[in-house]
């Protein structure tokens, strides 16, 4: 009785050992860099810290293009409170009684020049071309620049 009980214990002893090998084996490839589910959370895990790095630098950028905005929003509010002022100062300058008329080219001379570059052109010659008359200057204030430094004028 001795005997069979010695028997069953070792026999017993050694499917135990034996699950215990393939368990081993098993978690060996489990845990594999490479291929398991070890080389899955490695790969995951360089995955998140490229992330928050991304994200980090995503933070930095908008919280600088946030300042930036902030800054010609800023701007723009105070040129435009400066265009208000100078639109509201344009309503209280007297208005010109005449106007100029506008100068215009005559049509002989735009037929003479025209008769010029003709001929140079045959002759292969650089044509010479008429200055132009300057346009007349508009009649009246359009715009009063003040200089920065100097407080401002009402």
């Amino acid at each position: 009785m001795e005997l069979i009980a010695d028997i069953l214990l070792a026999a017993g002893a050694m499917g135990a050992g034996f699950y215990c090998l393939v368990l081993s084996r098993r978690l060996k490839r489990f845990n594999d860099l490479e291929k398991g589910v070890g080389g899955a959370v490695a790969v995951l895990s360089a995955q998140v810290d490229d992330l928050n790095k991304s994200l980090l630098a995503a933070r930095h950028v908008s919280d600088g293009s946030s300042k930036a905005l902030d800054q010609l929003t800023g701007r723009a509010e105070s040129v435009a409170q400066r265009l208000e002022l100078m639109m509201a100062s344009m309503h209280d300058m007297p208005e010109a009684a005449a106007t100029e008329p506008k100068s215009t080219v005559a049509p002989s001379a735009v037929a003479e020049e025209s008769d010029a570059l003709a001929a140079a052109y045959e002759a292969d010659a650089e044509p010479e071309v008429a200055a132009e008359p300057e346009p007349a200057k508009p009649a009246g204030l359009m715009f009063v620049r003040h200089n920065r430094s100097q407080g401002r004028v009402a």
